[in-house]
């Protein structure tokens, strides 16, 4: 089993992509306009567009499609990029809602690093927009329990949990663990990323993932050595395809 292909041209359905969480949507988004005006998080006016105002929407870097569909980076023509030929990466293909850059990346901080929770359906949904093939599980990357506890919420499970809503597909949140406590990625150099991630996770024996198509979730894609270790394990554990769900990928010139 490995997942259902969705038509580019068509709409997401229930199960497919669901039509009633579209159609909630749309009908939330009259709801909205019923509430008094909220401040927008980014430039502080008032709104009836949600957590944004409409003009900083229209400004949030979304992700084109001329872009490497295995690691997201820019390619001529949405072509495989050389480095993924010379040198594949554990995971098969990336699903990434923006570029990692102003002012997307301030609202991850928000979420992140200053519990702006209100965040996780905004930036989920862009997520699911984005999706053409459904897995047949979700899993977050997992932090290591004394971070977990340090920062109180791993986002990348709130986001993997609103995604499992939305595409009614189930999170697997306790079959891979994080075991080895690695000093942060953006603390290392670049090339030290991928030998502080080597044995970091380990899949629990009893982790429904073989045969099946499993999509890592997490918020911001940079190296990828941390999905990419995860996606490893998952391999291991029989896995036949990983995929990386992100909100962001960190793109060259932001590096």
């Amino acid at each position: 089993m490995t997942g259902r292909v969705l038509d580019p041209e068509q709409k997401p359905e229930r199960n497919e992509l669901s039509i009633l969480y579209h159609h909630a949507l749309d009908i939330g988004a009259k709801f909205t306009r019923l509430l008094p005006a909220q401040p927008c998080l980014l430039c502080g006016a008032n709104s009836h567009d949600g957590i944004c105002c409409a003009a900083c929407d229209v400004e949030l870097p979304r992700l084109g499609d001329a872009h490497c569909p295995v690691c997201a980076l820019p390619t001529p023509g949405g072509s495989v990029c050389g480095e993924c030929l010379q040198h594949p990466p554990r995971f098969d293909h990336t699903v990434a809602a923006f570029s990692y850059n102003f002012p997307l990346d301030k609202l991850i901080q928000a979420l992140k690093f200053h519990e702006n929770l209100v965040l996780v359906n905004l930036l989920a949904d862009s997520v699911v927009k984005k999706v053409k093939e459904i897995p047949d599980r979700l899993i977050a990357l997992p932090l290591h329990p004394a971070r977990l506890r340090e920062r109180g919420f791993n986002q990348s499970l709130l986001l993997a949990r609103r995604i499992s809503r939305c595409l009614d597909v189930p999170v697997m949140a306790n079959a891979c663990e994080r075991v080895r406590n690695t000093p942060p990625q953006s603390s290392l150099p670049w090339k030290e990323r991928d030998k502080n991630m080597r044995q970091a996770f380990v899949c629990r024996s009893d982790a429904e993932v073989r045969g099946k198509h499993v999509a890592i979730v997490d918020d911001v894609m940079t190296t990828g050595a941390s999905i990419g270790e995860l996606a490893r394990a998952l391999k291991q554990a029989g896995a036949v395809k990983v995929s990386a769900w992100v909100v962001a990928r960190t793109l060259p010139h932001s590096r």
